[in-house]
């Protein structure tokens, strides 16, 4: 399994890439691995003002429909448009092409909540 160094990560298996105050969201490689394939992806709507901690989206895979969670509080300012037609992209890329939205930071002090490559790899070994 793949965790780069240069992301962060939360306790519900999501990613974030950070650039100036835009954050890259998506799940993680181990998310991935424990849904299976993935076989349809619900994402917000650009312009939707997002919480952190609350759903902003919904995978469905072959074993389970489960929530993914925002780890930022902040608005879409771009969805991943491929994955509609192709959500295999979060099982083959999830840190690439497999990317679900982009957000507008509100609070950026959020981002201390957030865990490093090291301790998400801790989290994950505890499941």
């Amino acid at each position: 399994m793949d965790f780069p160094d240069e992301l962060k990560y939360t306790e519900e298996h999501e990613w974030i890439a950070i650039e100036a105050d835009i954050a890259t969201i998506g799940i993680s490689d181990f998310a991935q691995s424990q849904l299976g394939d993935i076989v349809f992806v619900e994402l917000p709507e650009v312009g939707d003002e997002l919480e952190a901690g609350k759903p902003f989206g919904v995978v469905e895979s072959v074993k389970a429909v489960s929530d993914v969670y925002s780890p930022l509080s902040g608005e879409v300012m771009e969805i991943n448009e491929d994955l509609p037609d192709a959500p295999e992209l979060l099982n083959t890329f999830p840190y690439e092409d497999g990317w679900m939205i982009k957000i507008r930071l509100s609070n950026p002090q959020e981002l201390d909540d957030l865990l490093d490559a090291d301790a998400y790899q801790e989290l994950i070994k505890e499941d």
